[in-house]
């Protein structure tokens, strides 16, 4: 499981580090995506598999169905961490996410996410304000 916050830089080249306590579960290969949120999503290839499975059962008659999925997969790429505990982010993620210099990395449980330090900041201010409510909406959930 993964969880908490680190702030880390993404270099020129595109390069951050993944913290120490989220390498072991990623492991050495895993997959980087565009996510919600305008952030990314990291999962280890196990818990890839299982989203990957589930999105094939969506009816590609549905176009919201065939929109996420497309949306999902066409941003999707394999990472490697490198000996310094980097992974290299491609262009098109980083102009997605708006990863330009600070970041802040967070455990999400089954993934890890990688958000511009700015668009966190104002997405947790946002989400604080409205906390009460959200969990009072969770509780249909069964949390």
């Amino acid at each position: 499981m993964f969880m908490g916050e680190f702030q880390h830089n993404i270099d020129t080249k595109g390069r951050i580090i993944i913290p120490s306590k989220f390498r072991d579960g990623l492991g050495h290969s895993f997959v980087l995506t565009r996510g919600i949120d305008h952030c990314l999503f990291a999962y280890p290839m196990d818990e890839w598999k299982i989203l990957e499975e589930k999105l094939k059962k969506l009816p590609v008659t549905k176009k919201d169905a065939r929109a996420f999925t497309r949306f999902f997969f066409s941003g999707a790429v394999e990472c490697e961490i490198d000996k310094q505990g980097r992974i290299n982010v491609p262009s098109p993620l980083r102009k997605y996410a708006n990863l330009d210099k600070e970041c802040i990395v967070i455990g999400v449980s089954n993934r890890i996410e990688l958000w511009a330090r700015d668009a966190w900041t104002d997405y947790v201010e946002e989400s604080e304000e409205s906390f009460a409510e959200i969990a009072e909406n969770m509780m249909d959930f069964d949390i």
